[in-house]
């Protein structure tokens, strides 16, 4: 299911709609909207012992599971500073992002109605803070890159980012604690 499918009227004029492939039009009032993946940014801190936050999942999707800190990019937020709003609120850390690492597509949850995401990730360096778990994370942990939690233990795509991380990290050498 498509995330317009459910659509019966404009949210306008709440006359009534038939959406579309990918969109919905308003024949009363010309109202459009395309669905689009929800933006996310995180980012992959180390410290200076060169191992990683990783943030235990406070609620669902994926709760209890470890995750990389970050979120949802608020309306019209840049990206970088969504990244840095979140760490802030999710681990009491202000940080400065550095390298981006990629971007990748996945589904907030199971299911036909879980909304897709893109994925923005870079690393970042902490500037200050006292670490905390805060907001919808349970439990922080700092993790050496060549002993991270099993793969089932981690939430979403956060082993594929991890190891391109380490990929880079390594000069293009292949790990295996991830599998």
């Amino acid at each position: 299911m498509a995330a317009l499918d459910a659509w019966k009227h404009c949210p306008r004029c709440a006359s009534p709609i038939t959406p579309q492939k990918g969109h919905v039009e308003c024949g009363a009032c010309g109202y459009r909207f395309w669905a689009h993946s929800q933006p996310t940014a995180c980012a992959l801190v180390a410290n200076g012992q060169g191992r990683l936050l990783l943030a235990r999942r406070a609620g669902e999707p994926e709760r209890g599971k470890w995750d990389l800190p970050g979120g949802f990019l608020a309306e019209g937020e840049h990206p970088l500073d969504a990244l840095r709003r979140e760490l802030r609120e999710e681990t009491g850390l202000e940080v400065e992002p550095l390298d981006f690492v990629g971007a990748w597509i996945d589904r907030y949850g199971t299911g036909e109605e879980a909304p897709w995401t893109l994925n923005l990730y870079w690393t970042a360096s902490i500037v200050v803070g006292e670490l905390h778990a805060a907001d919808d994370v349970s439990e922080l942990r700092w993790f050496d890159p060549a002993a991270l939690p099993p793969s089932g233990e981690i939430a979403f795509h956060t082993a594929e980012v991890v190891s391109a991380w380490r990929s880079r990290r390594l000069g293009g050498q292949a790990e295996s604690a991830l599998e």
